[in-house]
């Protein structure tokens, strides 16, 4: 399904398991594609004006909602299973295809990044480059983690979850509204369901594996991924492949902290990887 709306295309499609994935097209369709991916939580509105920005410089630029996030369907009871990081991969794969795109540079951040690293493994011909951040490429965290979604939720409701998660993301106003909105229109089940996959994973091997241009973007106040990405560094920093940028006033959310800094730093990586 294809709707015509603005500058963009909204469109859809089914995955072998039967999800509706929604995606935003944007920009010329013969133009070299960019994929901007959002966290967990969130949806492809974190990406809008970046998307629209890039467009207008030429590039082809898809946005899509994974799955149970923004406009993209669901399974039923949001077990675990339908939430793994290869079956997220897969169904990034699937709008790949009916985008009719080949290698794209890929932006992720976190679980957007998670879901790129895993791609690699069966679908590293997709990727012309990848760019991440807030994305840790292992993290092991306690198996209490998943339980917090549906927790505070049902302690304190949405408008108070929603809000002040929002503060801590992002020091600009304009972006706590947008992150306080994708987190209030959230299932917690589906964060809980994501949850009990991300919290534990080892994607190291994948990256070195990659033989194509990566970018680490690291937020100087994403304190909670930066105290994860010891075993990250010393395995990537020594490859040639691989670039770190600092940015030390971005957080979780750099796209929406910085977006004047990131959109250059993207540009400036494509351009060396042309």
């Amino acid at each position: 399904m294809v709707l015509v709306s603005g500058l963009s295309m909204h469109r859809t499609v089914t995955t072998d398991d039967g999800i509706s994935i929604a995606y935003s097209d944007f920009g010329p369709p013969q133009a070299q594609a960019v994929v901007l991916c959002h966290g967990l939580c969130a949806s492809g509105r974190q990406f809008e004006a970046d998307a629209r920005y890039f467009a207008d410089m030429g590039y082809r630029v898809l946005v899509p909602d994974l799955r149970a996030h923004g406009r993209s369907g669901a399974p039923e009871g949001f077990k675990a299973v339908d939430f793994a990081i290869p079956r997220l991969a897969d169904d990034m794969v699937a709008m790949l295809d009916d985008a009719g795109v080949a290698a794209v540079d890929w932006v992720g951040n976190s679980l957007g990044g998670i879901v790129a690293l895993a791609m690699i493994e069966a679908a590293r011909d997709r990727f012309r480059t990848l760019a991440t951040f807030g994305t840790s490429y292992r993290l092991a965290l306690p198996a209490f983690v998943p339980q917090i979604f549906p927790l505070i939720y049902g302690l304190f409701g949405r408008g108070i979850v929603s809000g002040v998660t929002a503060r801590v993301t992002t020091d600009d106003v304009s972006a706590r509204t947008l992150v306080a909105e994708m987190l209030a229109s959230f299932d917690p089940q589906a964060g809980q369901a994501v949850a009990r996959n991300v919290r534990r994973y080892d994607l190291i091997d994948n990256a070195l594996s990659f033989d194509k241009p990566i970018l680490m973007i690291r937020g100087g106040r994403d304190r909670a991924v930066n105290a994860a990405l010891g075993k990250t560094l010393r395995a990537m920093e020594g490859q040639s492949n691989f670039t770190r940028v600092d940015l030390k006033a971005a957080a979780h959310c750099a796209n929406l902290d910085t977006p004047t800094e990131v959109r250059q730093t993207l540009v400036d990586f494509w351009r060396k990887a042309a």
